[in-house]
C-alpha cells in the first residue's frame, strides 16, 4: 500500500476515535436511559447525522451504486420515498413515540397491545438483525474496503475469501468495542463526525469520476453520460428492472415507511431526543440532506457503467473499482477511513439496538424481571458480543449473491411487513385487540418465509414482483386483524398516556418544512421521468 494512503487512513480513523472519546468521556452510561438512549440529550444535529450515516453505509454505497450500474436512475426511487418517509416520521410517528417515553418499538407495542406482542416483536427484531442486517453490513463493508485498499495485496493473502474474512473480523471487532462499551451517545457522536467525512468523500468520488470522463470540464460529463446512455437517466423503472414503477405503490413504499418510521436500528437515536422540537429538527434535516444522496449513491454507479460496462464488471464491484481508479492516492486513505466509519456506524447502531431489544425486552421482561439497571446493562453488553461474533462468522457466507442490495431488500420484507402492519393498524384503530396483533405478527412472518423459501409457494411469488407480494401480504394482514377485531374487539378503546418524560412542544416550522420537502422530492422524481417506458413495459417475472 502507498505510505501516503496508509498514513491518511490511520490519521483520519484515529482522529474520529479521539474526538469521539473527548466528546463522550464524561457521559453517564450507568443507567439504562444513559446507555441506551444517550440520556435523552441528543439535539437535532446529532440525530440528523446519526440517522444519515446509519443509512449511508456500505450496503448503500456498494449495493445502491451497483443497482444504479445495472438499472440507472430508476433506483433513485429508494431515496425519493425515503425523503417522504422521514417527513411522515417527524410529523406523525415521532410525537406518538416520545409521548410514551419509550426506548424500543416492542415497548411501544406492549403499551398498545400486551407483553406477548412485545416479546414476539423483540424476538423477530433480534433474529432479523442477527441473521440478515449485521452480516450484510460486515460483508458489504469488507467488500468495499478490499476494493478501495486492495487488501489482498496489503495483507499478502492470495485468497479473496480469506482476505474478506480478515476484513470482516477487523471491522466487526472494532465496531463492537464502539457500540458495546460506549452506548448510544458514542454511536451518535461518531456517526456525526463520520457523516461529514462521508458526504465530503462521497462527493469527491463523484467529482473525480466525472473528471475521468471529461478531464477539462467535469460538469459536462453529465451531458456526455445522458447522451451516451439515455436509458440510464429515467427515474421510472421498467418492468425488467429492480424497481419497476408500479412497485413504488406496494412493497417499496411499505419497506421505506417501516425503515424510517418503525425500524429500531434507525429510530432509536430519535428516541434519545432532548425534546420533540429537537427530534423533529433532526428527522427533517436528515430528510433534506437525503435529497443530495443520489450524488453519492446513484451517479457514481452510472459513471462506473460508462467506464467499465464493456469489461463485464459485476455491479456490486463497480464502486470499489471506481474509487481505486479515479481517486488520487493522497485522498484514498481518507476515503477508506470514511468508509470504515460508515461501516462502523451502521454496525454500531444495529448492535446497540439489538442489545437494547434483548436487555429491555427479553432479559428484563422475561429472564430476570427484578434485575438492577447495572445487571440490565451488563446483559446487553454480553449479548452484544455474542451477536457480533455470530455476525462475523455469518458475513462471508453472503458471497455469490447476484445483487446484494436486492437481496437485502428482499430479506428485510420478512420482518418489515408484519411489524409495520401491526403498528399502523394499532395507531389507526383503537379497538384492535392484542390477539389480532399477535396472530398477524406470526402469520405474516410465516407467509413471507414460505413464499421466499418453500418451493411449493414459489409459483405464487413468481407470478408477481416480490415487492407486490409484500404489498399483498400487508393488505392481507390488515384485513385479518380487522376481521378479528370485528369478532373480538378490545373491550375499551386504547388511550395513549403521556409519560411526561419528554417535552412535546413541536418545532413550529415542522409542517411547512415537511410539506416543502415532499413537493421538492416529487419535483425531482418527475423531472427525470420518461413515461414512454411505462407504455412499452411488459409484465415482469420475478427477477431473483
Amino acid at each position: 500500500m502507498d505510505p501516503l494512503t496508509f498514513g491518511s487512513f490511520a490519521f483520519f480513523t484515529g482522529l474520529v476515535g479521539f474526538l469521539t472519546w473527548q466528546l463522550t468521556r464524561r457521559d453517564l452510561t450507568n443507567t439504562t436511559d444513559g446507555y441506551f438512549l444517550a440520556g435523552r440529550t441528543l439535539t437535532g444535529g446529532y440525530i440528523a447525522g446519526s440517522l444519515l450515516l446509519t443509512n449511508l453505509s456500505t450496503e448503500q454505497l456498494i449495493g445502491l451504486n451497483g443497482a444504479a450500474y445495472n438499472d440507472g436512475l430508476s433506483v433513485i426511487a429508494w431515496e425519493v420515498i425515503a425523503g417522504m418517509s422521514l417527513v411522515v416520521m417527524g410529523l406523525c410517528f415521532l410525537p406518538r413515540y416520545l409521548k410514551s417515553g419509550i426506548a424500543t418499538i416492542p415497548e411501544f407495542l406492549e403499551l398498545r397491545f400486551d407483553g406477548t406482542t412485545r416479546t414476539i416483536t423483540s424476538v423477530i427484531f433480534i433474529l432479523a438483525y442477527t441473521v440478515i442486517v449485521l452480516p450484510m453490513i460486515l460483508y458489504t463493508g469488507a467488500t468495499g474496503l478490499n476494493g478501495i485498499l486492495n487488501m489482498q495485496e496489503v495483507t499478502g493473502i492470495a485468497s479473496e475469501t480469506r482476505s474478506l474474512q480478515l476484513s470482516v473480523w477487523a471491522i466487526g471487532l472494532l465496531g463492537a468495542v464502539y457500540a458495546i462499551f460506549g452506548g448510544l451517545r458514542t454511536v451518535a457522536v461518531s456517526d456525526t463526525l463520520n457523516g461529514f467525512g462521508l458526504l465530503v468523500g462521497g462527493l469527491m468520488i463523484t467529482w473525480y469520476g466525472l473528471k475521468a470522463i471529461s478531464p477539462e470540464a467535469p460538469l459536462s460529463a453529465v451531458t456526455i453520460l445522458r447522451e451516451a446512455h439515455p436509458e440510464k437517466f429515467n427515474s421510472l423503472g421498467g418492468a425488467t428492472q429492480s424497481v419497476p414503477f408500479s412497485t413504488l405503490f406496494s412493497g417499496v413504499i411499505l419497506l421505506n415507511l417501516f425503515y424510517w418510521c418503525t425500524n429500531q436500528q434507525i429510530i432509536q437515536r430519535a428516541f434519545g431526543a432532548a425534546n420533540l422540537k429537537e427530534g423533529q429538527k433532526g428527522v427533517l434535516l436528515a430528510g433534506t440532506l437525503k435529497m443530495f444522496a443520489p450524488l453519492i449513491l446513484v451517479l457514481p454507479g452510472i459513471i462506473a457503467f460508462h467506464l467499465y460496462a464493456k469489461e463485464g464488471l459485476k455491479g456490486d464491484h463497480a464502486y470499489g473499482r471506481l474509487v481505486q481508479d479515479v481517486l488520487p492516492a493522497h485522498f484514498r486513505g481518507f476515503f477508506a477511513a470514511v468508509v470504515v466509519g460508515a461501516i462502523l456506524s451502521s454496525f454500531n447502531s444495529v448492535l446497540n439496538s439489538t442489545a437494547t431489544l434483548f436487555s429491555l425486552g427479553v432479559y428484563k421482561k422475561i429472564v430476570f424481571p427484578s434485575a438492577s439497571e447495572a445487571q440490565v446493562i451488563r446483559s446487553g453488553k454480553l449479548f452484544g458480543w455474542i451477536i457480533a461474533i455470530s455476525a462475523m462468522v455469518a458475513a462471508p457466507l453472503l458471497q455469490g449473491q447476484a445483487s446484494i442490495f436486492g437481496y437485502l431488500q428482499k430479506m428485510n420484507g420478512l420482518y418489515f411487513i408484519p411489524i409495520f402492519s401491526v403498528i399502523v393498524l394499532g395507531l389507526l384503530n383503537r379497538r384492535v385487540p392484542a390477539l389480532a396483533a399477535n396472530i398477524a405478527l406470526i402469520s405474516g412472518f410465516a407467509v413471507i418465509s414460505a413464499g421466499y423459501f418453500l418451493p411449493a409457494f414459489a409459483p405464487l411469488v413468481s407470478a408477481m414482483h416480490e415487492f407486490h407480494f409484500l404489498g399483498a401480504v400487508f393488505v392481507g394482514l390488515i384485513l385479518l386483524m380487522l376481521a378479528i377485531t370485528a369478532v373480538n374487539p378490545r373491550k375499551e378503546p386504547w388511550t395513549q398516556i403521556d409519560s411526561g418524560r419528554v417535552d412535546l412542544t413541536p418545532w413550529k416550522f415542522a409542517y411547512p418544512v415537511g410539506m416543502l420537502l415532499i413537493v421538492f422530492v416529487i419535483a425531482i422524481y418527475l423531472y427525470f421521468a420518461d413515461l414512454n417506458i411505462l407504455t412499452t413495459a411488459t409484465v415482469q417475472v420475478n427477477p431473483q
